[in-house]
């Protein structure tokens, strides 16, 4: 009963977190973006095609250059492609071997910690100039809730896992507040960088400088997140942003349509692309059980009660539309582990008849196969049932939660 209890705890996070939809960019567009404020990286260019990245490795060549598949994934570097190439990122000698690359990273999946194992498809790939940092530290922007606004985090061991950092030694990470209106003044900025070990004067200004203009970034264009790692800080005294991740609020897409208009689609997982064209909040999960609840809070407990009863649930689906539940059918049963579909309604503003007519009418125009466990409580719960009754479909009606999990967890075997 615990190993289930912290399943279930897990699953409900899991469907928690996949409800914090933010906008993420691919590397290539991030340099953009810090370029447009005036910030430094090394000379970056995008190419989608084998003959493009060799013109580029040509472009870069006084400096060689690093070739880094593009893919919304963390772990490029320790992954694997779908066709045997290890690595998502190389030191590239020559535009040949920038080409050969190429051609083996475009059109192909890339593996990582992060991607699952059906991986993400590259479209295409990023040269970097090389420059090998003589330090690295690490520097984000975001949210904090304890202290209620923005802060800059940093840490003078960057380059590696910031997690990992923070564990084995909390004090080597520096939390900033930042004032949100105004952002961090130069006197501020400057006393971060003295505080991480930028060596030279010229050094700490550049750092200061940076500083002050990811947050700039960050109030303009309504970011969620933005991290840097590496910052690294060059043997010649300059401090350049070596990679960066950034984030953005999808509730601010109607203001921020040049940075909505760098979606990625063929990053996500096509489900949930589909469902968001509905308005249906839907997270692809990995068990055999479909969900259809009304509500986030009865969806995340619904799931929990699965878990305890030893099933896995296929998704997360807060619906609570009659005119879409044909679609959400369609979602459902598009995914082949799919083995039943449990369908548990809470009949307060919405009434349970109008659910009732919406799940009847699609199970009849789809010629669902697919068993529906059905538990409605609520606003004419009676006449609900009652329909379910007369239609004549395979839709097996439950009043307890409990019961009906079990089987939906029995029939999905």
């Amino acid at each position: 009963m615990l190993a289930s209890l912290r399943k279930a705890g897990s699953l409900a996070r899991a469907a928690s977190a996949g409800q914090r939809r933010f906008l993420s960019i691919h590397e290539y567009q991030s340099v953009k973006l810090l370029n447009s404020y005036g910030i430094p990286t090394p000379k970056s260019i995008a190419a989608k095609t084998p003959e493009e990245a060799y013109e580029a490795a040509k472009e870069l060549a006084a400096t060689g250059c690093v070739i880094k598949a593009q893919v919304l994934a963390g772990g490029r570097g320790k992954g694997h492609f779908d066709n045997g190439l290890q690595g998502g990122v190389h030191v590239v000698q020559n535009p040949e071997q920038a080409k050969d690359y190429a051609g083996k990273m475009i059109g192909a999946k890339l593996i990582t910690k992060q991607t699952g194992a059906a991986g993400r498809i590259c479209n295409a790939v990023m040269l970097a100039e090389r420059r090998d940092p003589s330090h690295e530290y690490y520097v984000a922007v975001l949210n904090d809730r304890n202290i209620g606004g923005p802060v800059l985090v940093a840490s003078s061991q960057g380059g590696m896992n910031i997690e990992e950092v923070a564990a084995k030694d909390p004090k080597a990470i520096i939390t900033t507040p930042i004032d949100f209106e105004n952002g961090l003044s130069k006197a501020e900025a400057l006393d971060l960088a003295k505080k991480l070990g930028f060596k030279s004067e010229g050094a700490q200004n550049e750092a200061a400088d940076i500083f002050i203009r990811l947050y700039k970034i960050f109030k303009d264009k309504d970011a969620t997140q933005i991290e840097i790692n590496p910052l690294g800080e060059t043997s010649d005294g300059h401090v350049l942003c070596m990679d960066a991740k950034f984030g953005f609020d999808d509730n601010a897409a109607f203001r921020q349509k040049d940075i909505f208009a760098l979606r990625d689609i063929s990053q996500e997982e096509p489900s949930e692309v589909e469902a968001q064209k509905y308005d249906l909040n839907f997270i692809k999960l990995d068990g055999s059980i479909g969900c259809l609840v009304n509500g986030a809070g009865l969806a995340m407990a619904t799931m929990d009660v699965l878990a305890l009863h030893g099933g896995n649930p296929a998704n997360f689906l807060d619906w609570c539309h009659p005119e879409t539940v044909k679609k959400a059918f369609e979602i459902l049963v598009g995914d082949p582990k799919v083995k039943s579909i449990f369908i548990n309604i809470f009949g307060g503003i919405m009434r349970c008849d109008y659910i009732a007519e919406g799940v009847i009418n699609a199970a009849k125009e789809l010629s669902l196969k697919v068993p529906l466990i059905v538990r409605l409580k609520g606003t004419k719960e009676t006449e609900a049932k009652e329909m379910i009754r007369q239609s004549g479909l395979k839709i097996i009606p439950f009043d307890d939660l409990d019961e009906a999990a079990q089987n939906a967890v029995k029939l999905a075997v």
